[in-house]
């Protein structure tokens, strides 16, 4: 199971690379369709016009999809902003009981978000909702990408919350070298 899940959450971020890779790639293109134009009003001769029909609505497509994928490899790698000052100042026993309150917390609310989320891609699905740019994109498909994100963070809490009420370190608390962090 454990290497399931390493590989789930090593795909999200994978996806998350490529949609900003897919973003740079885009833009670098349309940068690039008007140098070339440029260039050519230089030279006298009529621009090519080339254009990236949507560029910003796709491309705030892929940012949120990146932005949502990319949240269970951040907090597996220590890497969200973690309000640590109250706990430091806690006995271990009494730390270890708010990380699992917090845990619980933020997994209900993530559910929550998820279940929502994923119930506003069905919705857009079955009414047939695209988007309003010059291409018309149907909005469950960013919004399922959302979703998805959201589903994959969500399984994440609840996996370091199995972890900590287990005894365990949460794995944004672990290193590879097994020593426990705090930024």
């Amino acid at each position: 199971m454990r290497k399931i899940l390493n590989r789930l959450y090593g795909t999200a971020e994978w996806l998350a690379m490529a949609a900003l890779c897919a973003i740079a790639i885009l833009v670098f293109a349309q940068v690039m369709g008007r140098v070339v134009d440029t260039l050519l009003g230089l030279l006298g001769l009529p621009p090519y016009g080339f254009l990236v029909p949507s560029l910003a609505e796709i491309a705030g497509f892929l940012l949120v999809g990146a932005s949502f994928m990319a949240l269970a490899g951040s907090l597996r790698g220590g890497a969200q902003i973690r309000v640590t000052l109250g706990l430091t100042a806690m006995p271990g026993s009494m730390r270890r009981v708010a990380e699992i309150f917090v845990l619980v917390l933020a997994a209900a609310l993530s559910g929550f978000f998820f279940h929502y989320a994923a119930k506003l891609a069905l919705d857009s699905f079955r009414f047939n909702e695209f988007s309003y740019g010059i291409i018309a994109i149907p909005l469950w498909i960013p919004q399922a990408v959302m979703a998805l994100g959201i589903g994959i963070f969500t399984l994440v809490l609840l996996d370091d919350l199995f972890a900590a009420l287990a005894g365990r370190s949460p794995s944004y608390l672990t290193r590879e070298n097994g020593a426990a962090e705090e930024v």
